[in-house]
């Protein structure tokens, strides 16, 4: 059967770059599961690999929207579905690399996602609510109708919480119950990347300072004057509003960085939500004590996989 090797984890922990050791081993190319890659002009804030990492392995699904597109996870799916087969149907072998856990499982997992386009006013009310009665307001709104959903969206993401309350309200149904799983035409190993939370932070506290040195603040200007707002879903990423705010006078650069770190913090924190350490299905390697290649390198080659 034809296998899908799937590479997740939390930010920081180098899954890009055990990708590109394993395309290179295995003759494999690699399709993009971070929803921020997928937008161009965004390289530095989103980890994206360089161009001669590009050039050395190929990639989809990255720098295929411009940041004021909208970009759906039904869109997301159909895309990272067409890019697999086609991989697979010209004998070569698809990695499945990031940490985005909505994209990563709607693919694994065949999600069956429900089509409802956006509602303009429904969503302008949602935000109004939001900014009178706060975000804990449309959060427990989604615990209420939809408690499986809102255990898996953070209630800081309004974004995310307007959306699973808009699919509720156009369809009467939960938006977990809708998003049903399907089963796929091949078979997946899923490597997932761990390490103690304190090295997990250090990981990032370095990556941070390290975006700044490469020019995070030109980028996010250059964004700013090519017109894209942070009002936008992309330009609300973290490192570019904060970044961001620093260029609009709101605060200094220190208080800036400092903020990117801590908000990666809690978003590392938040993906062990999609991907669990008691998750069966997941082969977990701990990259304190093991070689992440060496031991996906294993993995591969022994083609086991939890059931």
């Amino acid at each position: 059967m034809k296998r899908l090797i799937a590479i997740v984890g939390p930010t920081a922990m180098g899954k890009s770059r055990l990708a590109l050791g394993l395309a290179r081993a295995l003759d494999a190319e690699i399709v993009n599961a971070d929803s921020r890659q997928v937008y161009r002009y965004m390289d530095i804030g989103t980890a994206k690999p360089g161009l001669q990492e590009r050039s050395s392995v190929p990639h989809h699904l990255i720098d295929i929207v411009d940041p004021d597109v909208p970009f759906s996870l039904a869109l997301y799916q159909s895309l990272a579905y067409a890019a697999i087969e086609d991989i697979l149907r010209r004998g070569k072998q698809p990695l499945l690399v990031g940490g985005s856990g909505l994209y990563v499982w709607s693919v694994i997992e065949n999600w069956r996602i429900p089509r409802v386009p956006p509602d303009p006013r429904f969503r302008r009310q949602m935000e109004e609510l939001a900014a009178t009665e706060g975000a804990e307001s449309l959060y427990r709104r989604l615990q209420e109708l939809d408690p499986e959903a809102a255990r898996n969206i953070d209630l800081r993401n309004v974004r995310r919480v307007i959306r699973a309350l808009e699919v509720c309200q156009a369809t009467g149904a939960p938006f977990s119950e809708i998003k049903t799983k399907q089963g796929l035409p091949f078979d997946t190993l899923i490597i997932g990347l761990t390490c103690r939370r304190d090295h997990l932070y250090q990981r990032i506290d370095a990556r941070v300072d390290n975006m700044i040195q490469q020019g995070l603040v030109d980028e996010v200007r250059g964004l700013m004057e090519r017109g894209y707002g942070f009002d936008l879903p992309a330009m609300s990423s973290v490192g570019y509003r904060q970044v961001g705010k620093f260029l609009l006078g709101e605060t200094d650069l220190a208080t800036a960085v400092q903020q990117i770190k801590f908000e990666t913090h809690r978003f590392a924190r938040h993906q062990y939500a999609w991907f669990r350490l008691t998750d069966k299905r997941v082969y977990w390697i701990d990259t304190d004590e093991e070689d992440a290649a060496e031991k996906s390198s294993m993995l591969i080659t022994e083609g086991t996989r939890k059931r």
